[in-house]
This record gives C-alpha cells, sequence and structure tokens, in this order.
C-alpha cells in the first residue's frame, strides 16, 4: 500500500504528459487523486506493513517506507490537498495544461515520499522530488517578477537542502555500518560538539523550508508571483516538511541539543510571530496577508514543538492538520477572487456578501476557524500550544498570545473589505458561483468544524508519535 501512495502520483503525471486536452487531463488528475484520498483514508485508521527492499547497497542506503501517526496525518492532509486543489481550479485557464498538472502530481509524489521514508538519503530523495517541479511551476506560470522570485526561493531552498545533504552524509560517516537508516542514525557514535554540528545543520534546513525569522523572506514574494494552485501546495503542506523534519529527525537524533537550544529557537518563533502578524495587517494583496499569517501559525507551531512539553507537541501534532485545510480554503477563495475579479487588491473589493453571499459564509467560517475561535479545529491545537508556552515561560506566552489579537485584526479586516461594504466594480462583475470549488470550501468546512467539535480522530492517530517523542 505504501508504494502506491508514489506510484499512482507518478504514473498519472507521466500519462497527463501525453493528453493535450486540458479538460481530460483535469479529469485524470481528479481520478488519481480521489483514489490516492481513499487510500490515505483507510490508512490512517489500520495497521500498514512497512515497505522496504534493496536501493543502493552500495552506501548501504534501503528504499524503506515506514508510517507512524506523525506520517498518516501528513499523508492524509497531502491526499485531502490536491483533490481539492485539482476540482477548485479545474477552470483556471493555464498554457499546457496537461504539464502544469502533472508537475503538481509529481510534488505530491515527492511530498508523499517525504512523510513516508524510512532511510535518511531517500528522505533527501524525495526532499529534491517534491522542490523541484515547483520550481518550474513558478517560473513557466507565475507572475510578472516570476524569475526573479523564483531565483531567490532557489537560493534559499538549495542552501538549506545543502546543508541537510552534509548533515546527512557527516552522521552517516559516524554510524557503525555507514547505514542512512533512522535508528542507525539514533545511535552515531558522536561527541557532544559533533551534536551539536549536525543538529544546526538539520535545522537551518528546516527552517528555510518552515520559514521562521529570519530566514522567511523568500516565502511571502514567492505565495504572490506562483499560481495560486502551486501556492496551495506550498503553504498547506510543502511549509510541513520543515516541521515533519523537525519531529522526525531534529527531536529524536539530537534531544540534548535539541533541549539546549530551546530558547533561542522560541524566542526567534515568537518573533516571527509577531513581526508576520504586524506585516499582515498592513496588507491589501489577499495573497500576501495569507501568506504573512501563514508565517506567523507555523511559527507558532515550531515554537511549541522547541517548549519540548508533551501538551505543546501534542498541539502541534493537532495544528499540523488543521492548519493544512484551514490555510486551503482560504487559498481556494482567494483563487476565486483573483480569477473572477482579476486583482488581489482588497481595496477593490467589497461587496461579496451581496454578490455571491454563500461564497462570502464560506469565507466568514475560514476566516474564524484562521483566528482559531472555539468549535473550530484551530482552537484546539493551539489552545494547546499555549498551555505549553505557558509552562515554557509565562512572559513568552504572554507575547505570543498577541498574536491572537493581531490575528483577528487582519483576518476580520481582510473578511470586512471583501465581504461588506458597496458592492464594488470588480465584484459586481463576477460571473456565476464557482460551484464545483464551492463544494470543495463546503467539504473543508465541515472538516474544520467536526474536527474542532470532536478532535479525538487526530489524538488517537498521533498517540503513538506522541509517546515515542516523550520518550526521547
Amino acid at each position: 500500500m505504501l508504494i502506491s501512495f508514489l506510484l499512482i502520483p507518478i504514473l498519472t503525471a507521466i500519462v497527463l504528459l501525453f493528453i493535450k486536452k486540458d479538460t481530460l487531463a483535469s479529469q485524470t488528475a481528479i481520478a488519481a487523486s480521489l483514489a490516492t484520498l481513499a487510500l490515505a483514508v483507510f490508512a490512517s485508521f489500520n495497521q500498514v506493513d512497512a515497505f522496504d527492499i534493496a536501493w543502493l547497497p552500495n552506501l548501504n542506503s534501503r528504499f524503506t517506507l515506514q508510517v507512524d501517526g506523525l506520517a498518516k496525518i501528513l499523508i492524509l492532509l497531502t491526499a485531502i490537498s490536491l483533490p481539492a486543489i485539482l476540482i477548485a481550479s479545474a477552470k483556471n485557464e493555464y498554457k499546457q495544461k496537461n504539464i502544469f498538472i502533472s508537475l503538481l502530481l509529481f510534488t505530491q509524489a515527492g511530498l508523499m515520499g517525504v512523510f513516508l521514508a524510512g532511510d535518511a538519503l531517500l528522505f533527501y530523495f524525495f526532499w529534491e522530488l517534491a522542490l523541484i517541479p515547483v520550481y518550474f511551476l513558478c517560473s513557466i506560470w507565475g507572475g510578472e517578477k516570476r524569475i526573479a522570485i523564483t531565483f531567490k526561493f532557489f537560493i534559499y531552498t538549495f542552501l538549506g537542502s545543502l546543508f541537510m545533504l552534509i548533515g546527512i552524509l557527516f552522521l552517516n560517516a559516524h554510524t557503525a555500518e555507514h547505514s542512512f537508516s533512522i535508528q542507525a542514525f539514533i545511535h552515531a557514535n558522536l561527541t557532544g560538539g559533533q551534536k551539536i554540528t549536525a543538529f544546526a545543520l538539520f535545522f537551518i534546513a528546516f527552517a528555510i523550508k518552515m520559514p521562521i525569522f529570519p530566514l522567511h523572506t523568500w516565502q511571502p514574494d514567492a505565495y504572490e508571483q506562483s499560481p495560486t494552485p502551486v501556492t496551495m501546495v506550498m503553504s498547506a503542506v510543502m511549509v510541513k516538511m520543515g516541521l515533519y523534519g523537525i519531529l522526525r529527525w531534529l527531536l529524536p537524533l539530537f534531544p540534548v541539543a535539541f533541549a539546549a537550544h530551546t530558547n533561542v529557537v522560541v524566542f526567534l518563533s515568537v518573533v516571527g510571530i509577531l513581526y508576520a502578524s504586524f506585516i499582515a495587517i498592513r496588507q491589501d494583496d489577499i495573497k500576501r496577508l495569507i501568506a504573512y499569517s501563514s508565517i506567523a501559525h507555523i511559527g507558532l507551531m515550531n515554537a511549541a514543538i522547541f517548549t519540548n512539553t508533551g501538551i505543546a507537541i501534542q498541539g502541534a501534532l493537532i495544528q499540523l492538520f488543521s492548519h493544512g485545510i484551514n490555510v486551503l480554503g482560504l487559498w481556494i477563495i482567494a483563487d476565486i477572487l483573483e480569477q473572477q475579479t482579476g486583482t488581489r487588491s482588497m481595496q477593490q473589493m467589497g461587496g461579496l456578501a451581496k454578490k455571491q453571499p454563500s461564497l462570502a459564509i464560506l469565507l466568514v467560517g475560514f476566516a474564524l476557524a484562521n483566528i482559531a475561535m472555539p468549535i473550530t479545529n484551530a482552537f484546539v491545537g493551539e489552545f494547546l500550544m499555549f498551555n505549553g508556552l505557558f509552562i515554557l515561560n509565562p512572559w513568552i506566552a504572554a507575547f505570543a498570545g498577541i498574536s491572537i489579537v493581531l490575528a483577528a485584526i487582519y483576518t476580520l479586516n481582510m473578511v470586512q473589505k471583501v465581504a461588506y461594504g458597496e458592492i464594488s466594480e470588480k465584484i459586481n462583475n463576477m460571473p456565476a458561483p464557482n460551484k464545483a470549488a464551492q463544494a470543495v470550501l463546503i467539504i473543508l468546512l465541515i472538516i474544520v468544524f467536526v474536527t474542532g467539535v470532536y478532535p479525538q480522530p487526530l489524538f488517537t492517530l498521533t498517540a503513538d508519535t506522541l509517546e515515542q517523542l516523550l520518550a526521547k
């Protein structure tokens, strides 16, 4: 079953290269992504055996795929995101759309591989596989400044990947059998100084990918200039690669170095949370607002993980899934508005509640989730994460808590500008509602409130991972 998470998107992506008709290409990709979703739902609530075969015997690296609660929750998020994105953007017009969709599916395969890999070299391979298609998607189908922004994105992520590769090879050289398996890395023979060096190499790679302050500057520009379906993948799923890397590799491999850097990393994360929140308040471009909002939410998750407290890590595990669903809903709405009005400026919007009340209601629903209102999914994770921050240091929790107020300001300001007031010319000229996209939004909003009212399945799903992490 685990190899199917790779084969379905890869084989479909190859087939799409030969399908020239846009409608058929979209339908084929949607069917394949729904099949992957069905597998992900089954795997999430059933025991799934690991997949392990020889891969690079000369390097003592194996093609090992394994799944636990952490992997399951992110595989489920990835599997939900792709069909939602493909269905919601099916009417969007792109040149060579079959290639555009094919690259999205290659990205999905890379993401699945990152979350399943049990071998460090295989993890690095899929890490790059997830990024390479995004370079092409941004540079070919992006906005006017796409070349410069993609180059900036490339430099950041290339340096991060290079640091991680050096760290992997460094650890491999200090294992008993020169193995790349997680277990071999855990038992690597390192001195205290070497552990800190390896910790730093991995952390920089993961910090760039999230990203956290001050390594965040590539993200708002990349989100703004990328085609919105690509931004959806990057924001809902791809940034989780960094958080996943910390939970899967950094904490188990370097628990002492991890604890030693708690204060520094939490401080940087809280600074990033407040910085991104204040910048978001000043935004008029709806895509940049959501981008800075995402930086703030990711920073909170990273701070919670580095508190090294069980309750905060549990909250972060829940929030990995919840944030992905919430931000995906906001991006789909932003894409609908951009496609139908031809602008991303909120000043040129207004009156959506009068023109398309159903879309306005959906916007309000996801806005409430974005500010973690009770009975929404984000409330559960944020409540637990702030508890952990309070245990670490009440003052840190207080400063981080300012972001709750700031999130309410910029999110409700967005709702006011877009949904209420007089009907602007741009909104008044909007065509009929995109029913397929709104159907996707309704399903996502149902997930928001169901997991907000009854989050127990998510707690159950991540229980084994939490137990393993706390044992470190």
